[in-house]
């Protein structure tokens, strides 16, 4: 037998936008005077801006394919962020880091720098609106403080609305972490000890000058190139496929496209080197490949059988990280 619907009960008053709604728990009455309970009525809607993945958060801001990178890639970098409307009174600069000491999402330094840490989970699917929030309260939280975790307001503003269009995103990797400490050379004790550890499980990286979003990265077994594109993803694999079908996919000998990320709502393609290839060894190898990838992404010819086998393996080789 079915379920009686229960009828709805009429609001006492106007309701207001979800976002001037107080956050409650699921089953305790909407603060908005509707007599529901919070999760039949606002609840829904916060449910659902918490759980709608933005699948490109960082669309739109300059340097994208650096944003994914520093997000999964990269153990340790910093770029220093412009803000749209300029720098608040007390706050000198304005920094992005991959992590942060203790994973905090942000840090206001003694000076009243800010310090917003990148490669922090996040509460709700649009990291962009996350990290600006995060970013709003650090540039108020008291000097020498960090700042926690919390739910961003679904209406809240995403980096796209706080940072300058115009800016530059030019990423400084570092050997390690000492851009933790405003003076990391007379660290002593425990916090000496803590740095040494998480430098000592840092991949070196390095970015490559002659391409975009390319990163290098040395491991015991073997060395990598990992380069983010910006292209569709359907465009690309078409492109690699043709590349990979005529032999011209690698980046010389020893190397090989082994396959692809996904990340943030782009593709990133991976190749194994040699270990004694290092990063100055594999830009001109590199910027050669993107001549001939942009060729292939010129071509509107239909695949090949072959260039669709090329196609298929490569995608039996994606792996989504996020």
């Amino acid at each position: 037998m079915a379920k009686k619907r229960r009828p709805q009960t009429k609001a006492a008053g106007p309701r207001g936008a979800t976002g001037d709604i107080p956050v409650v728990g699921a089953r305790e009455p909407c603060p908005c005077g509707s007599g529901r309970r919070y999760k039949a009525c606002h609840g829904r809607e916060a449910a659902h801006a918490v759980t709608e993945l933005v699948q490109r958060p960082f669309e739109g801001l300059p340097g994208e394919c650096d944003w994914v990178a520093l997000r999964e890639l990269v153990p340790a970098a910093t770029v220093r962020l412009a803000l749209a409307e300029g720098l608040p009174e007390g706050v000198p600069s304005v920094t992005l880091a991959t992590v942060l000491p203790m994973a905090w999402p942000a840090l206001r330094r003694d000076s009243g720098a800010v310090l917003l840490g990148l490669q922090n989970d996040t509460a709700s699917g649009d990291l962009s609106r996350d990290l600006a929030d995060t970013l709003r309260r650090a540039l108020i939280a008291e000097p020498g403080t960090p700042v926690s975790a919390q739910r961003a307001p679904g209406d809240g503003p995403r980096l796209q609305d706080l940072l300058d269009p115009k800016g530059a995103f030019t990423p400084t990797l570092h050997e390690g972490f000492e851009f933790w400490l405003e003076d990391a050379a007379n660290a002593t004790g425990e916090v000496a000890a803590s740095l040494e550890r998480a430098n000592a499980a840092a991949i070196p990286t390095a970015r490559l000058t002659g391409v975009e979003a390319a990163y290098w990265c040395e491991t015991p077994e073997k060395n990598h190139l990992r380069w983010v594109m910006p292209h569709p993803e359907e465009k690309l694999l078409d492109a690699l496929a043709r590349l990979h079908a005529a032999g011209a996919s690698s980046l010389g000998e020893g190397t090989r496209l082994v396959g692809s990320f996904r990340a943030h709502g782009l593709t990133v393609p991976v190749w194994d080197l040699p270990r004694g290839m290092g990063a100055e060894e594999t830009e001109k190898p590199a910027a050669e490949l993107a001549e001939r990838l942009g060729e292939a992404l010129a071509s509107d010819e239909p695949l090949t059988a072959e260039q669709r086998r090329a196609r298929g393996g490569l995608t039996n080789r994606q792996v989504t990280l996020s």
